[in-house]
């Protein structure tokens, strides 16, 4: 199979509202975005990681302990209402690169394994132009007026029997350049959903998020994760 390198994209804000100072705050005994980075580092595929951030604290820690690209955020991209497509295509438009994976430091359980085996699924095949991690549900949703999403209410059949459903879980997004320039967005035209397992998509939002997610890393560094 002929993979070509990849650029991973990490963009890191300074301020947070709901966990401050969530991408550089010490969880399982190192910051944040020290795992992301760790697990990229680590894969077979990734040839560069790009950091963008608005942070001299995340700019200082990412070069004394990393190998990484900073990319300083200008001006016009500032702010907690920016959204990512805007800095995936700064970020593109600064390196030479084809293909590229992007993630966020606030996924820290996120293993080099499964990086390599998207990235190889990706490659394996033509018929879709992006990739996206997502989360197999297998519980009763419902619509406000009560109407079952992926079930018969009057049917109870049991959970486990139920069709998945996939929710995003924005641990990681694989797409080429020319897919991103023509589309402007990181799903492309025609994504590929990539299933991971829950724990490993952790994701931190909230305080109840940053706790379980601690939880989670102190059970991989003790090997039972």
């Amino acid at each position: 199979m002929n993979i070509p390198k990849i650029i991973a994209l990490v963009p890191m804000k300074g301020h947070s509202e709901r966990v401050p100072e969530k991408n550089i705050r010490p969880i399982a005994g190192k910051p944040c975005f020290h795992w992301i980075l760790e697990s990229l580092q680590k894969s077979k595929y990734i040839c560069e990681i790009v950091v963008n951030t608005d942070s001299e604290d995340i700019i200082k820690n990412a070069k004394a302990n990393f190998d990484v690209t900073i990319l300083k955020r200008p001006d016009f991209l500032l702010g907690d209402m920016v959204g990512i497509q805007p800095l995936i295509e700064y970020d593109i438009s600064q390196t030479n690169g084809e293909y590229y994976l992007q993630t966020h430091s606030t996924n820290p359980v996120l293993k080099t394994e499964t990086i390599d085996k998207a990235i190889e699924t990706f490659f394996s095949q033509n018929e879709y132009d992006a990739l996206f991690s997502v989360t197999p549900l297998k519980t009763r949703f419902y619509w406000p007026n009560g109407k079952g999403i992926n079930h018969d209410p009057k049917l109870l059949i049991r959970t486990q029997d139920l069709e998945p459903i996939y929710e995003e879980n924005s641990c990681f997004y694989i797409f080429s350049k020319e897919t991103n320039k023509k589309y402007c967005t990181r799903l492309g035209s025609n994504p590929m959903m990539f299933p991971i397992n829950r724990l490993e998509a952790a994701d931190i939002d909230d305080w109840e998020d940053f706790l379980w997610a601690e939880f989670l890393l102190n059970l991989k560094k003790d090997g039972r994760l």
